[in-house]
């Protein structure tokens, strides 16, 4: 199938994207184009115009701003996968980068471009939730940090506004007491998962603090498992996985009922590896 007639535009600049985003109230940014082509040649999307972000400069750095690291939306996955950066100060991303999808597909999709989205069964947006972390857009009105817990609203519906651009993803620095879990079940290894989960903590002494548990894969968009969050951090496995405070629904993958067990086997491997040190 081939998509429906749209004009192109090529950007030069921040400010000129949106300048036509604004102009053409049903434009769309093309940015990897991994998931936007596809819903294109579908026609599940038909905008009357796209505007290419690719030239603009500036979006695809990594760079570390005080006490966190800034990753530019037009960072590719295999760059983010290959990033000494990423690797040293956010050890989730880069534990999650392999599972994303396939290489030919990490080579084009960026960053920005999985959070923009905001499929709730990706790896990414997980990621980020279990980080803390912002999202950063510029629009008409200057930009602003979205944090990950504001973010997402519903199944493919984040909290940018329509003349908005995604520019950046702020993730806090990894410190020396940080502990990070990942682990997913999916049918094929670079297949969205039927089940993940992505999760961070801090450690003082034997046990573990600030545990945030976020799962994909299990409702319309990344969820936190707040109950078996507390539960964790009272050192109880048995007790965090019964505390699972998740409501997954039946897709073609999977019951609710196999999911909701998926996420209690995920929790317990997750659990160990959130006691593992992340820095030898």
């Amino acid at each position: 199938m081939k998509p429906a007639p749209f004009a192109y535009h090529k950007a030069r600049s921040l400010d000129d994207a949106l300048a036509h985003l604004a102009a053409h109230k049903d434009a769309r940014l093309l940015a990897g184009g991994q998931s936007l082509i596809a819903t294109l040649n579908m026609r599940l999307s038909a905008p009357t115009l796209l505007v290419d972000i690719n030239g603009i400069a500036g979006l695809d750095r990594i760079e570390v701003k005080g006490d966190a690291i800034e990753i530019g939306a037009l960072v590719r996955h295999a760059q983010a996968e290959r990033s000494d950066v990423i690797a040293k100060h956010v050890p989730l991303i880069a534990r999650a980068m392999p599972h994303i999808a396939h290489p030919a597909i990490r080579n084009r999709g960026t960053l920005g471009g999985s959070i923009a989205f905001a499929d709730p069964a990706a790896e990414l947006p997980a990621c980020l939730l279990a980080l803390g972390g912002a999202i950063v857009a510029s629009g008409p009105n200057g930009t602003r940090a979205i944090k990950a817990d504001d973010f997402f609203k519903g199944l493919f519906e984040t909290a940018l506004s329509p003349d908005e651009i995604v520019t950046a993803l702020r993730v806090p620095m990894a410190r020396p007491d940080s502990r990070i879990g990942f682990a997913e079940l999916a049918r094929r290894h670079g297949d969205y998962a039927i089940v993940g989960l992505a999760a961070t903590a801090r450690t003082t002494g034997e046990k573990l603090a600030d545990v945030r548990l976020a799962y994909f894969g299990v409702g319309d968009t990344p969820v936190r498992a707040r109950k078996a969050e507390t539960a964790l951090a009272e050192g109880n496995i048995d007790d965090a996985v019964g505390a699972l405070d998740l409501s997954p629904h039946d897709d073609v993958q999977a019951t609710a009922a196999t999911k909701k067990h998926l996420a209690g086997v995920l929790l317990r491997r997750v659990a160990k590896q959130l006691m593992e040190a992340v820095h030898a």
